[in-house]
């Protein structure tokens, strides 16, 4: 009786060559790790903001001593320092910075409000929003900062124009911004509103209004940027007080410490108000997702 043998193919120099290519890129694959990022803690990060801004104040004074850097066109930390004493305690600092803070505010407010409400009127009618949206664009192409001149001869030198220009800043963006939610807004959902015997009125403040409330509540931010741009563009123009009319004044004198006074009071009062938005931002978010 014979047996028979069962013959196996050989393997051949393919397969043997990417066998042993896998038994190499074995341990080297499992040694591989994905990226990971380390997050510095929080005083890490304020204690090198801090000590860059200390090294950069500091090779600013070094740079005017030595004769490096013009002190009569850049100043110094020193110069600079003891002109904001004089400023906030025999001149008008804190009248200016008053004057600036509110008319930003109220352009702010106003054109946020209105430029809203703007915007999701034109949920009411398509044809009232085909006619209205060529001069809205048209407004938002203008340059209107180039109107100023014209709006301090109708309002005046007071707050009310100031108030009006960051009012035509922030105006046009929140309609915009309002018109893009609008236009999102789901047509299915609308047709379910309706097959369930919702008023127009209740499909615009059930689901209208709540859908575009993150999308305004987005353009806070952006808005209160150009509210300070308008008001100190007004105070540039024609003003009695206010941080523009003061960086104004102080470059037409050549006082240059002065000038860098008023842009970091500047730069101080827009953090604080940009800080304050975003504050306002989170709770608004909280508000609706609850």
């Amino acid at each position: 009786m014979t047996s028979k043998s069962t013959a196996f193919p050989s393997p051949g120099p393919l397969s043997l060559f990417g066998a042993r290519l896998r038994r190499a890129d074995g341990p080297r694959r499992a040694r591989r790790r994905l990226p990971t990022r380390r997050d510095w803690p929080s005083w890490s990060i304020v204690a090198f903001q801090i000590g860059f801004l200390v090294a950069l104040i500091a090779l600013w004074e070094i740079g005017a001593r030595v004769g490096f850097i013009d002190p009569f066109f850049w100043s110094s930390p020193s110069a600079i320092w003891s002109t904001g004493v004089v400023y906030f305690t025999e001149g008008n600092a804190f009248v200016d910075i008053a004057h600036t803070f509110r008319s930003t505010l109220l352009g702010f407010f106003i054109g946020t409000t209105a430029g809203g409400l703007l915007g999701l009127s034109f949920w009411w009618s398509s044809n009232y929003a085909r006619i209205v949206q060529p001069y809205i664009i048209c407004l938002e192409s203008l340059p209107k900062l180039a109107l100023a001149p014209l709006i301090i001869l109708v309002f005046g030198m007071g707050l009310a124009s100031k108030v009006a220009i960051a009012t035509a800043l922030t105006l046009v963006v929140s309609t915009l911004t309002a018109f893009a939610g609008v236009q999102a807004v789901d047509k299915d959902q609308e047709k379910l509103f309706y097959s369930l015997g919702a008023s127009r009125w209740q499909v615009f403040t059930k689901l209208v209004a709540p859908f575009c409330v993150p999308w305004l509540i987005s353009i806070l931010r952006v808005n209160i940027g150009l509210a300070l741009t308008g008001s100190i563009v007004g105070e540039f123009v024609a003003s009695q007080f206010g941080l523009g009319r003061t960086i104004l004044y102080a470059g037409q004198t050549y006082e240059i410490a002065l000038v860098w006074v008023a842009v970091f009071v500047l730069s101080a009062l827009s953090m604080v108000m940009y800080v304050a938005v975003s504050w306002l931002e989170s709770v608004l978010r909280k508000g609706a997702r609850n």
